[in-house]
């Protein structure tokens, strides 16, 4: 099937363009002059036509959580995200049982071979269990501890589908740790974390070359006996190749945080995460954070969830277009650029820009049309329509 998207403005990698995007099958054959004869016709209404973006870092959506422990949790999750623009998501755990973790990577096979027409996943993001209980923020402290090659390399036989894992560099086994991570290809990301200055910077030696939702549950400059040491952040900004995420829903990272670190890391850097859990695109109310089984009562108001004392906050209910719509419109970026940070750059750091996250030949056609205020149109995943409004 050839499929011709038409009157759109294409963010490709040299910049917006105007033409006839043609699909063939599920790859981007290129953007062309003229509309094929016989291809089945898009028309994009003079909005804009990307890459379809990909969420590197959410807990669910739709009412749903990946802890929820059944592959319908995943699908509406799924659903859910491509309403709002996504293509490929990342389910993230939160730090559990072990014996419910192994569940998750069940479930997350079946839920793979059933998704039709939601976001596809790329892969399981483990967020912990190894991290610091001083920055845990809503992980369960009752399951932190220190990696310990018995663990993680029995939890790593039973999940053939991990791409990363978030953990605190300061723990003893860290840099073990890391380095096995990365001889087996899967992202080691600094997050949860009091680690100094230095810590991290034998972390990025061992492997660790990007930081799970920067700013978030993260030392800064501290004091010791006196003394002052400079901590993740610091790091994060001095080191030119640490890529980072932010939860860029305008409320996790305010706006004069989202504009330094824009100006500091560079658009390159930077990718767009939801850290989402179960009440996003959902109404603002009570909710559950983590599984139903287990998880905990929290209250989503002011478009955040909170604990129910309201002293921290308990996830973000943003969804892929909210976070492009913050970085327009509370950081100051082009939307090509904000869309660069929720596209390219996650593909890059999860090691799959050769096939997806840009509008070039050859890619996936994973595809999101969108107006100016960053409205969904369209959400093509494959070279299938998923969603349209």
């Amino acid at each position: 099937m050839v499929t011709s998207v038409i009157n759109g403005r294409i963010i490709a990698p040299e910049g917006v363009k105007e033409g006839v995007l043609v699909i063939e099958d599920s790859k981007i054959r290129g953007i062309e002059k003229v509309r094929p004869e016989g291809s089945r016709v898009i028309d994009a209404g003079g909005r804009y036509v990307s890459a379809g973006f990909i969420d590197m870092h959410t807990h669910g959506a739709g009412g749903a959580d990946f802890m929820d422990g059944t592959p319908e949790a995943y699908l509406t999750a799924a659903r859910k995200h491509a309403e709002h623009g996504t293509t490929l998501l990342y389910p993230t755990t939160l730090t559990s049982t072990n014996e419910l973790l192994y569940d998750s990577f069940e479930t997350y096979r079946k839920a793979v071979r059933e998704n039709r027409d939601g976001a596809r996943f790329g892969g399981m993001h483990l967020e912990g269990p190894y991290f610091n209980p001083q920055y845990a923020g809503a992980q369960d402290a009752r399951y932190l501890r220190n990696p310990s090659p018995e663990e993680y390399l029995e939890i790593l036989e039973k999940c053939p589908d991990l791409a990363r894992w978030s953990f605190a560099p300061e723990l003893e086994g860290s840099e073990e740790f890391v380095a096995h991570l990365k001889r087996r290809g899967i992202l080691p990301s600094i997050g949860h974390t009091n680690a100094t200055f230095r810590e991290c910077d034998r972390a990025w030696r061992a492997g660790a070359v990007h930081m799970t939702h920067f700013y978030s549950c993260m030392s800064t400059v501290t004091r010791r006996n006196a003394f002052r040491y400079a901590g993740t952040i610091e790091y994060g900004y001095w080191q030119d190749g640490m890529t980072v995420e932010i939860i860029a829903d305008g409320i996790h990272v305010p706006a004069d945080l989202l504009r330094l670190l824009v100006k500091i890391k560079g658009i390159g850097s930077i990718a767009l995460v939801t850290d989402s859990m179960r009440a996003a695109g959902m109404p603002e109310g009570p909710s559950i954070l983590g599984g139903l089984s287990d998880g905990q009562e929290v209250i989503v108001e002011d478009g955040v969830a909170k604990l129910l004392d309201r002293t921290a906050f308990a996830g973000s209910v943003a969804t892929a277009d909210r976070c492009i719509r913050t970085m327009v419109r509370e950081a100051g970026c082009s939307i090509p650029d904000a869309v660069r940070m929720m596209t390219a750059n996650p593909a890059a750091i999860m090691g799959i820009a050769d096939r997806k996250g840009v509008i070039a030949p050859g890619y996936d056609a994973d595809i999101v049309i969108f107006d100016d205020e960053i409205n969904i149109g369209y959400t093509i995943v494959d070279g299938e329509i998923i969603y349209s409004l």
